[in-house]
This record gives C-alpha cells, structure tokens and sequence, in this order.
C-alpha cells in the first residue's frame, strides 16, 4: 500500500495546464451563450487562470492558442502571467478558421495553402520563443468529405513534408506534440484520425516529436487506458488533453460523466511512471451552459481526485492477484482504490499548502465573478471565432 505521505507529496507536485480559449465563450456548433464577466483580452483570461491556481494551487501554467490570443508583445504576456503566478504553456496552433484552409492545410492539394499554413505553424515556435513555452500543439482539421476528392497517400506525404520542417525549427528544449481525431470536420477521411497515426510520424521525426491523447477523440467503447500505457511504454506520450466527449468533441468537463475512465488512465500512468515524467496534463475544454471558472476549479479537482485514487492502488497486491490468475481479486484491488472517498485527503493537501480546502467555496467567497461582471463592461469578449 502506498504510504499517505508519498501520496501527498505526489499530489503536491502535480500541475494541470488550463486553456485560455475555455476562459471565453465556447460551445456547441449550434448555440454559444455568452455571459457577463468574460474576458476580453488575452490578458484578462490569465487574470481568470490565477483564479484557477490560487484556489486549486494546481494550474501554474496557461496554454495559449494563436490567433486567439494574438498580442502585439509576447514577452509583456508571459510578463503578465509571472505577476500573477502563472507561466504560459503550451502554443496551440490554428489552421482551421481560414478560407484558404477549405480542403485543409499542411495537406491542402495548393502548395500555396501548405505554404500558408507552414507559415502559420513556423510563427508559432517564433511566439514560443517569446513566452519560453516549451510545447508546440498540433491539431489539424485536415480531411476529405468524398471517395477521389484527393490521394490519401499524397496528403500523408505532405502532412510528413510539413511536420518535418517544423520539427527542424524547434529549439533544443522545445517539443511537438501532435494530436489525433477519430472525425470531423472531413467524414471520409481525416488525415490524423488516430494515435497510431500520430505515433508513426512522431516515430520518423525524432524523440521530441510525442503524441497527445485527447480523451474526447475516441471512438465509444475504446479503451483510452490502453493506447496511454502503449505510448508511455514506448516513451511517447507528451501530453493529455482532458475532457469529456459528451458534445461529440466540445468538449465538457473531465470526469463530469465517466470518472471511473478517469481514475483507469490516471492508473496507467502511475504504473508507467508518467507523474514524474515529460508529460503535460493539459484541460482541452468549453464551457457554454455553465460558469466558467467554477467548471474549470472542478475539473482541476477532478483529475486530483483521479490521481490520487490511482496513487492509491495498492500495486504489490495487484501483482500478485494477476499472477495468480485471481481475477475478481485483480479487479477488487481496483476497485477498492476506486472505491475511497480521496476529498478529505486532497482538502489536507490543499490545507498543507496553505490554501482552503474547498477550492469551490473559496472562489465563491472570493466575489471575483460578481466583479468581473461588474468591469468588464464594453470591448467584445474572448470567443472561439467560429
């Protein structure tokens, strides 16, 4: 059994990225609802963010999307960020919100479109040079609608031809991360529909080239837990993107409808030693019916709570039930660890370091929707430009 004092000091070390995008309105295809208090400027979602970590203590840093969080001075943003106890993160790129980007990007049919778009993704790491981000995020909505529309082998040359030279512009300390989608918005066929794909391009570029698991972009019934333990045995897994799949990909809070998934792949990288290595673990989420900060506080909490349950497997048990080939007792292990109500142990946590117990309810005392409403009156607040 773990001893308590290794499961706090675990707890204690850990650090969930949140998404600056999740700070403005976001939603469904259908409806975005806007709400008072949203922010305006990039500057204004990292005063939310320090919300995040000064009643979590778990959220240092913010990841960043461009354009969305296009600014004149990138070095005057992670400025911004220090003075309120944040450093930025990841750089998210774009290149999905441009007409030239119709028939993709990197695997547009025009060279020119596939200059364009290596030209955004190449201004990113020069951005990532400003913040001293050390990860570049790749997502592409790369795809076809129709049989013939493109050669599918043609577009797998190009996306290698344009990660490649991305790969070659990263600094020494900087990483790709490359994530993968089972759809949308190409229904044919998408470009980067699964990890096996990101994987095999990773694999060419070299080790810091790593694939990102977004846990909304499966199909049902895969086994997430699985393609995470994989990619950690074979030291590829760089980051996470969490959330849950319940708007299709929009994204809602991770955990919110299935935490024992969760809790199955928190396991997996505590057994593959993920807590301790390269690994972001990152929220991909939006927030449309409800409020924002107060969903993103909860689902900080959510993955703790996740971890802490995983940390708490008791593993030489396990072991040997698996070599027995006792099964109901493998599972019961599990289940056990599953089983503990972990909120008094993470109220302690937090307390030890200073910080309330109830992230919610110090943020609900802490008045700073009521004042945010209150301010941020003009301007045109943050949106997901769709």
């Amino acid at each position: 059994m773990t001893e308590p004092a290794t499961v706090k000091a675990a707890l204690t070390s850990q650090s969930i990225e949140t998404p600056s995008w999740a700070y403005g309105n976001s939603g469904t295809r259908f409806k975005v609802f806007a709400r008072p208090g949203v922010p305006r400027t990039p500057q204004e979602k990292l005063d939310d963010a320090a919300k995040v970590h000064e009643f979590t203590g778990a959220a240092p840093t913010v990841a960043l999307h461009i354009p969305w969080d296009t600014v004149d001075d990138y070095a005057a943003l992670a400025a911004h960020a220090r003075d309120r106890g944040l450093t930025l993160g990841t750089v998210n790129a774009n290149t999905f919100q441009d007409d030239d980007f119709r028939l993709g990007s990197v695997c547009h049919p025009d060279p020119a479109a596939r200059r364009k778009a290596l030209d955004h993704l190449l201004a990113c790491v020069d951005i990532m040079d400003a913040t001293g981000s050390r990860d570049l995020k790749l997502w592409f909505a790369d795809g076809t609608n129709y049989p013939g529309q493109d050669d599918v082998r043609e577009r797998q040359d190009r996306l290698a031809e344009a990660l490649a030279a991305v790969y070659e512009r990263l600094g020494d300390d900087q990483r790709m991360l490359l994530e993968y989608k089972l759809f949308e918005p190409a229904f044919y066929t998408t470009d980067v529909p699964d990890w096996g794909t990101a994987y095999a391009h990773c694999l060419k570029l070299g080790p810091r080239a790593q694939v990102v698991v977004d846990t909304g972009h499966h199909a049902p019934g895969t086994n997430i837990e699985f393609i995470v333990a994989t990619l950690l045995r074979e030291g590829r897994l760089g980051a996470f993107d969490f959330n849950s799949r319940f708007y299709a990909d929009d994204d809602l809070m991770v955990g919110a409808a299935d935490p024992f998934q969760l809790f199955r792949i928190m396991y997996e990288v505590v057994r593959g030693g993920g807590l301790t290595a390269d690994v972001a673990f990152m929220l991909d989420q939006c927030h449309n019916i409800e409020e924002k900060i107060p969903a993103i506080i909860r689902s900080v909490m959510n993955v703790q709570e996740a971890t802490a349950k995983a940390l708490l497997v008791d593993r030489e048990s396990l072991a040997t039930a698996q070599r027995t080939g006792d099964v109901l007792e493998a599972n019961a292990v599990l289940m056990d660890a599953y089983n503990t109500d972990v909120r008094p142990l993470l109220a302690e946590v937090r307390e030890e370091q200073g910080l309330d117990g109830d992230p919610m309810a110090a943020y609900r005392r802490s008045g700073w929707a009521t004042k945010t409403a209150e301010e941020r009156i003009g301007g045109q607040q943050a949106g997901w430009g769709a």
